[in-house]
């Protein structure tokens, strides 16, 4: 027997019951109820009152706020028993059979799966849930069990307020919204933003409350031109201010970078028809329009193409007195009944009517099918249809292990391949989609699942930047794309000046350019990858266009060939001083050498000799422009070197910086080098100019692989807009 205290209670709940569900088992509901609170008797929650009031209050939203059926109300009322009390599942399955069993179950491993550590992320909450439960009312609980401890989450400590009100606004929010449950999300959604931004939440409220009076007289003014119109009409409708909710505001300041007053849609008031034909909604819509000016770009129409969550309604914006815009919103009765219960008025509609249209039975179906994680029977576009509260422009892929990468619409598999790894992009050979081999530049949609094919031995195809769409996709394409174009290029440059030499010839690089051209080559990097990749034969090229038309001068060319050669000879075998490997002409030979100081040269540069007297051969970059005038003037104490095998030695170069100021940049660019291989700084140059600032960085680096790595950790730094390797 339930004392008087409790039987008051009871008598509440089933009266809530016997207003909002079609049919109500008073006896089962009863029977939970004693059940509930026999289980919790002795427990006691952080606000000091009895634990059994938590699960009560859950029963009375399920009945009220997102009703369903008799069964919902006996499963709220028994959510916590197995996982908090002494009771065991099979003693609700013998008491109240297996639906309700399952519902509790389900609910139970819910909670298991948030208490989980290893879960952390958003997307996993959602896939493990989707494979852990098989009843639509057991979310229906779960978004009335957070909702009620939302209510009262002031009592817990602040770390789990915290805690609680981020996996709210990541989870259940977007869940609510995915159901179409939309005042559960709004309440939601508020709740979190109070306890994880107090502050600005107290602002926000304090300041709409100082002027909801203002509000509600210009409400008053903007409907009554259309009051008047609509009753010519004779339609039958119920015009309300529609609350804007606190987190929807703060999103809208903060994504505009407005105040709270210039947020133009504080405005909103919806119409609400007594009528079941929806052409009433157009002409509401056209009375609306034709009473005030409106956006067209503002307009939408989701009664004709309605939302995959089942909503429908006209939107629109107007220019109201004063020059103010208003938002306006126009359904039917029960298009609003959808709007605010989603799924729970689609139940509620099927139960009363005992049948339902194809459309509704297939939105319901579809939500279901969510929770059955059939994949076998699931449609591509399932994750397009559960972006939740995501942006339009997003799409869901799975991986073969089932985690979800978020992807722009239009990606590939090639992008999908970046987004795992760089490494997994360069070697894309191939890819499956939901099982079948498709090609790479195939669209992916939201839902697919994308099983990517690599080999070792593949490397990008400079087409595919055609196609790719997100950034990162497109950025290591291009750079590969530059990398392979400079290593073709160094390769075709080495391979034509061995060939150069081996005929005891020499070209500048003027001459070479005009050889190309006349050659009807592009330019001569273009002849130098076509070297490279054989499609020119350098030997051949110099007999038609070099040997043959100069045969008269080949002796002469060859002996000034031959001068620079002996020089460096001599030069060789006196000066004998340490050396770290530099080789010239091939030979290996120690010989004393600098690096220029004009262009400060770093392995992996291009680099060329030149003979000095008493210091030896300085190391210029090929293109120091010291260089180039000493090509023209002094070509005969020219020399090629090159860079030996990596040493471990360290090289001085310089970076020139550009962008905005602001406080802590220099802390966070040399913390951005230094954690880079601890590679060390030689001196900082920084110099501000209003809200801009240029500076030069010298430091130590291995080579230029070293020193690119170094640069595009520079760039991510906030507020740099240029990064440039600069001699001097």
């Amino acid at each position: 027997m339930v004392d008087g205290q409790y039987q008051k209670k009871l008598d509440d709940l089933i009266g809530v019951c016997r207003r909002n569900l079609h049919t109500v088992d008073e006896d089962l509901i009863s029977r939970a109820f004693t059940m509930s609170l026999e289980a919790h008797k002795h427990d006691l929650r952080a606000s000091g009152e009895p634990f059994f009031h938590h699960p009560y209050e859950v029963a009375m939203i399920v009945a009220k706020e997102i009703p369903l059926d008799d069964v919902s109300v006996a499963s709220a009322l028994l959510h916590d028993v197995v996982e908090d009390t002494k009771f065991e599942l099979d003693d609700i399955r013998d008491e109240f059979g297996d639906t309700v069993a399952e519902i509790v179950d389900g609910s139970t491993k819910i909670t298991d799966i948030f208490r989980s550590h290893e879960v952390t992320q958003a997307e996993s909450y959602r896939k493990l849930l989707l494979s852990m439960v098989n009843d639509i009312r057991v979310m229906l609980i779960k978004f009335a069990d957070r909702l009620h401890n939302m209510r009262t989450l002031e009592y817990l400590p602040v770390e789990k307020q915290q805690r609680f009100a981020r996996e709210t606004l990541d989870i259940y929010a977007p869940f609510a919204h995915r159901f179409g449950l939309a005042k559960v999300k709004w309440e939601l959604e508020d709740l979190s933003f109070k306890f994880l931004h107090r502050v600005e939440y107290d602002q926000i409220a304090r300041q709409l409350k100082s002027r909801r009076r203002e509000r509600e007289q210009y409400i008053r003014k903007f409907t009554a031109p259309i009051d008047k119109r609509l009753k010519e009409e004779n339609l039958v409708y119920e015009v309300e201010g529609r609350p804007k909710h606190l987190y929807s505001i703060f999103n809208k300041m903060l994504k505009r970078g407005k105040p709270l007053d210039e947020i133009y849609d504080l405005f909103a008031v919806r119409f609400i028809l007594d009528t079941k034909d929806n052409n009433d909604c157009f002409i509401v819509y056209g009375v609306v329009s034709e009473t005030y000016k409106p956006i067209p770009e503002r307009f939408k129409d989701y009664i004709s193409i309605p939302k995959k969550n089942g909503y429908q309604s006209i939107h629109t914006t107007v220019v109201g007195p004063g020059g103010k815009l208003v938002e306006v919103q126009i359904r039917t009765r029960g298009m609003h009944e959808v709007a605010e219960k989603g799924v729970a008025a689609h139940w509620i509609y099927k139960e009363s009517k005992g049948s339902i249209d194809e459309e509704l039975e297939g939105w319901v179906n579809w939500v279901r099918e969510i929770f059955e994680q059939k994949s076998d029977e699931t449609p591509k576009e399932l994750m397009e249809s559960f972006k939740l509260n995501l942006y339009q422009d997003e799409i869901y892929v799975f991986t073969p292990k089932g985690d979800l990468k978020i992807l722009p619409r239009n990606s590939t598999p090639v992008d999908f391949a970046f987004e795992i790894h760089s490494n997994v992009g360069f070697h894309c050979i191939g890819a499956k989609v939901n099982g079948r081999i498709v090609p790479l530049n195939s669209l992916l949609r939201s839902g697919d699942q994308v099983e990517i094919i690599a080999s070792k031995n593949q490397s990008p195809n400079p087409d595919w930047d055609k196609f790719v769409v997100t950034h990162k996709a497109k950025s290591h394409i291009r750079r590969w794309i530059r990398e392979e174009l400079r290593k073709k290029t160094d390769a075709g440059r080495d391979l034509w000046e061995k060939r150069l030499k081996r005929h005891k010839l020499r070209l500048d690089e003027d001459e070479l350019t005009r050889l190309v051209h006349a050659a009807r080559i592009e330019n001569v990097q273009a002849f130098l990858v076509r070297i490279a990749d054989g499609q020119i034969n350098p030997d051949v090229f110099i007999e038609q266009f070099i040997t043959q038309p100069k045969a008269a001068t080949s002796t002469e060319s060859a002996r000034e060939a031959e001068e620079p050669q002996s020089l460096f000879r001599k030069f060789i075998s006196t000066a004998r001083e340490a050396t770290s490997g530099i080789s010239i002409l091939g030979t290996t030979d120690n010989f004393m050498h600098q690096y220029a100081k004009c262009c400060n040269p770093i392995p992996g540069d291009d680099i060329i000799g030149f003979v000095t007297i008493g210091e030896g051969i300085k190391i210029h970059r090929k293109d120091c422009k010291n260089v180039v005038s000493k090509r023209m003037a002094e070509s005969e104490r020219i020399v090629e070197v090159s860079w030996p095998p990596a040493n471990g030695a360290d090289f001085i170069a310089a970076l020139r910086l550009f962008g905005k100021d602001r406080p802590g940049l220099l802390s966070d660019v040399t913390h951005a080098i230094s954690t880079y291989q601890n590679t060390n700084i030689r001196s900082v140059n920084i110099d501000s100019r209003g809200s801009m600032f240029e500076g030069q960085i010298i430091l130590y680096v291995k080579n230029t692989d070293h020193l690119s790595r170094v640069m595009e950790k520079i760039r991510k730094v906030e507020g740099i807009l240029e990064v440039e390797r600069f001699s001097g």
